[in-house]
């Protein structure tokens, strides 16, 4: 019988995120987002008993742009999830896309001892993770 190896969160995440205080603008936020090409900001804790927070580029746009709110004077702390779901660096990617699924996700932070250590999405997974036959 032929054993699969098994694909985990960590050898598939993307090590680039960008972490933002609440308090930032959604201007100062999509400025980093450019700068950094990513597609999600991470919100920090405000404490050790508080949680992430994540806002998505299409949050900015459902939540800021379509509904006409100022981009300068818009925080994300007023758009973002909180607490933002997230995923375990050891987990089976099959079982991270199962999670997504389940809950309508795109992206997650990977969360290592409390720590956010990397962000891992749907594109991760299949473009990272998948071993396609020959």
């Amino acid at each position: 019988m032929k054993q699969h190896k098994v694909t985990r969160v960590i050898d598939v995440m993307a090590n680039a995120y960008v972490m933002v205080d609440g308090i930032t603008t959604v201007k100062e936020g999509i400025r980093l987002a450019r700068q950094h090409t990513v597609k999600a900001l991470i919100v920090n804790k405000r404490h050790d008993n508080d949680e992430y927070g994540i806002v998505l580029m299409n949050d900015i746009a459902k939540k800021v742009l379509a509904q006409n709110r100022s981009v300068e004077r818009t925080n994300i702390y007023e758009i973002m999830t909180k607490p933002a779901l997230s995923v375990a660096p050891d987990m089976n990617v099959k079982y991270c896309a199962r999670l997504f699924e389940h809950f309508g996700l795109s992206r997650a932070p990977v969360i290592k001892d409390g720590e956010v250590i990397g962000m891992v999405s749907y594109n991760n997974i299949v473009l990272n993770g998948m071993a396609l036959d020959d």
